[in-house]
């Protein structure tokens, strides 16, 4: 974190004068003061130094206030021939496509097989999205740098938005290469490394988004549409008990999507076509399946589709749905499929390190695994408030977790969605909506078996919005509404309260006529019953 008066804050706390006047020589300094981080996988690479610049640190090196160029796909950047980027290309520096903007990686070519790469992040061109990481921009430098740190040793040095993040960490711990002896020749070269995605593959039509090139002349109805749910109760279906109830309750899963990436087969390979397949749960793919006859009480959502409506006909489900499907006694008999022989954990590592970091996270904010459901409200209560720096951190990692999982679909960007053609993110390797399909499925019907443990014991929900679940409730603490045994402990399979991913905390109570008023005007109450009233999706 360098500051307008030439003082480099680090990590763990310690100052360093910087004597750098210039970008090029800054950078130069960043690489001989030893910044960085170790490789988090011996294939993988150490994480390149990376330069914070306040505003008067970046006024200091000749850096505009803000930037306004948009004239390319890429987003804002420094024009070419700002003095700046000339400066750098002079001292032999050069840049990534994407120029020199908010993020910027520049290197230089060096003898033998050394790296000579330097990362800065400009906090007045908002590097730090507050819709990620919160209040952290506005912290003093020393602060700021213990929350970077603190992410970088849970996570991994920032290189861009929690969501090139979250992409970044997937390869970081998984990288697609490792050095391989040649039998036959003795030398070294590269060769994949088991497990890890090691090229780009198309998707399969179904799985595609309409912009992909595969999925033109696709038929209607024959899209892939695994999302998140969004779906409302027919007040007329509610009992006179749940009407005469004083409450409406909300329960939020905690990092939903990260739970469902737990333990989670995906494909690691290209997808292979076959018409009348037999459904194997240990196959991830796309299957053609009719589930419109499986049998679901109309007071949950179905749990097939994102809006909760029973399917009408046949329709592409992801290998999680279709599972589920067959767990409920459906007759399943897949009509044609695509499916990936070659599969494997691919996320586990990646769930490892974003669980640890979210534990660790809420321990610091005094949430920790040990508390009882009362003592467990109340630190929720107050965590966000504990400690400003660890609440940032808290964000940019719940961030990251959400982010990644919609980069893995990432739709293109301006001209490159006008012209209808292949765009960069294509040929990443970590470009895969089939993942993110499997992730979402499993998190949604993950949803509903909670939500079918929760209506054995007479509690039935009144609206979904993702990883929020609206129940009415005689009391306005999530406790009077928690089944529990006959032992006084929480009923197995239902939502539990708990800060570990996929148990839930509370995510608000109103008075059940504003809920019912929601409902009859068509709103979901799951969408405002947070006391921020600003959910957008998992958390």
């Amino acid at each position: 974190m360098l500051d307008g008066d030439q003082t480099a804050h680090l990590t763990d706390g310690r100052t360093l004068a910087c004597p750098a006047t210039t970008l090029p020589d800054l950078a130069a300094w960043a690489l001989g003061a030893g910044l960085g981080q170790a490789r988090l996988h011996r294939s993988g690479r150490d994480a390149d130094p990376l330069v914070v610049l306040t505003a008067p640190a970046a006024a200091r090196l000749g850096l505009p206030a803000e930037l306004t160029d948009r004239r390319t796909s890429g987003g804002r950047r420094l024009p070419a021939d700002h003095p700046a980027v000339r400066d750098l290309a002079a001292a032999g520096w050069k840049l990534t496509r994407r120029g020199f903007g908010p993020w910027a990686r520049v290197s230089r070519p060096v003898a033998g097989s050394g790296r000579q790469c330097a990362q800065f992040a400009v906090l007045p061109w908002d590097a730090l999205d507050t819709r990620a990481w919160g209040g952290a921009a506005d912290l003093p430098p020393a602060g700021l740098a213990r929350v970077l740190g603190t992410y970088a040793s849970r996570v991994l040095t920032p290189r861009g938005s929690t969501a090139v993040n979250g992409l970044e960490l997937m390869t970081s711990l998984r990288p697609p290469t490792r050095a391989v002896r040649d039998a036959t020749t003795g030398s070294w070269t590269a060769g994949p490394v088991p497990g890890s995605l090691t090229a780009p593959v198309d998707p399969a039509p179904p799985e595609a988004p309409p912009e992909h090139p595969v999925a033109r002349g696709r038929g209607e109805g024959q899209a892939l549409d695994e999302e998140a749910y969004e779906w409302v109760r027919d007040p007329e279906s509610l009992s006179d008990t749940e009407g005469a109830m004083p409450f409406a309750g909300g329960l939020d899963v905690n990092a939903a999507f990260l739970a469902a990436a737990n333990r989670l087969t995906v494909g690691l390979g290209p997808a292979v076509h076959t018409d009348g397949p037999r459904f194997d749960t240990s196959l991830p793919g796309s299957w053609f399946v009719d589930l419109s006859g499986a049998d679901v009480d109309p007071r949950l959502p179905s749990p097939f589709t994102p809006t909760g409506e029973r399917p009408t006909g046949p329709a592409w489900y992801a290998t999680p749905t279709v599972a589920y499907a067959a767990e409920l006694g459906a007759d399943v008999r897949p009509l044609e499929a695509w499916i990936r022989p070659e599969a494997g954990p691919y996320l586990d590592p990646w769930y490892a390190r974003l669980r640890d970091a979210y534990l660790a996270t809420m321990a610091d904010l005094g949430v920790t695994k040990d508390l009882d459901d009362a003592a467990f409200l109340a630190a929720m209560a107050r965590h966000k408030d504990a400690d400003p720096a660890m609440a940032a951190v808290l964000s940019a990692v719940k961030a990251t977790v959400k982010g990644a999982i919609g980069k893995l679909r990432e739709r293109p960007q301006g001209r490159d969605k006008l012209r209808g053609e292949r765009w960069p993110a294509l040929e990443r390797p970590t470009w895969r909506p089939d993942i993110r399909a499997a992730v979402i499925a499993r998190a949604r019907v993950g949803m509903h078996r909670k939500m079918t443990r929760m209506a054995a014991a007479g509690h039935y929900p009144l609206a979904v919005l993702s990883d929020c679940v609206v129940y009415p409730s005689p009391g306005p603490s999530p406790l009077a509404l928690l089944p529990r045994d006959p032992a006084g402990k929480p009923v197995p399979g239902a939502f539990r309260l708990g800060v570990s991913p996929g148990h839930v905390k509370h995510e608000g109570a109103r008075e059940l006529w504003w809920a019912a008023g929601l409902l009859d005007a068509g709103h979901n109450p799951a969408r405002h019953i947070a006391a921020d009233a600003g959910r957008g999706g998992d958390e």
